[in-house]
């Protein structure tokens, strides 16, 4: 597969070569979902909790006198038959725990798969090389009109480079752009963007990258 190469001023810098073979060949939806609903899942902290009535912020007046109104009796307004009142049985201490696993080989599959998916849709941007010399966020948005974003969009970077970090100091202001590390780029947000903003040079490293290997060389590497 032949992938666009652009440069930063929304020209064409040729086209680079991806083996489809190696990113699974054809799309895997159910191995996609899978691993889309693990990351979710894995970002809940389990940390929710409700306040007792001794916890609320209202008043702890007594609502009128205990007797001759004709009504119930009650206290104040933190009973939990109140709206806005404390909770009976208040989910307090145990700390819920959502997280799920795949095994390794597998959420590097969906990875691949899920690239794939995008460059199949023509979803993808690569940049010939993506720098810049100053921040400035003006000019980022600049970059993203020149090569038709227009929509939400993924921007996976390499931040060890000073080019690399004045395109992330430009960018994290930029209302409808996520940003992750070019090495560390996974299933559940590329699936959350339209499109995926990401470096030839980087791009080649992620398909190369440990973090992408499926065959047995994955038990020699570090879990990704």
């Amino acid at each position: 597969m032949d992938v666009p190469v652009y440069t930063m001023s929304g020209a064409s810098a040729g086209t680079m070569s991806v083996d489809e073979i190696a990113l699974g060949e054809t799309i895997n939806a159910d191995l996609i979902k899978q691993a889309f609903v693990m990351y979710h899942a894995n970002k809940r902290q389990g940390s929710a909790r409700s306040k007792t009535r001794s916890m609320g912020a209202l008043t702890g007046k007594k609502l009128y006198k205990q007797k001759g109104t004709g009504n119930a009796r009650h206290g104040d307004k933190k009973a939990p038959i109140f709206r806005g009142g404390g909770h009976a049985q208040a989910k307090r201490r145990t700390r819920e725990d959502y997280r799920k696993s795949m095994p390794v080989k597998m959420r590097r599959k969906a990875n691949r798969n899920a690239l794939l998916a995008k460059l199949v849709d023509q979803e993808v941007k690569v940049i010939d090389k993506l720098s810049f010399d100053a921040p400035r966020t003006k000019d980022f948005m600049k970059f993203l009109g020149a090569i038709g974003i227009d929509k939400s969009a993924l921007l996976a970077l390499n931040t060890t480079t000073e080019g690399g970090k004045n395109v992330s100091l430009s960018a994290r202001n930029v209302d409808g752009l996520e940003m992750c590390k070019a090495d560390q780029l996974n299933v559940y947000e590329m699936l959350n963007n339209r499109y995926l903003i990401i470096d030839k040079a980087d791009l080649e490293a992620w398909l190369s990258g440990p973090s992408s290997q499926t065959g047995k060389i994955v038990k020699n590497e570090e879990v990704a």
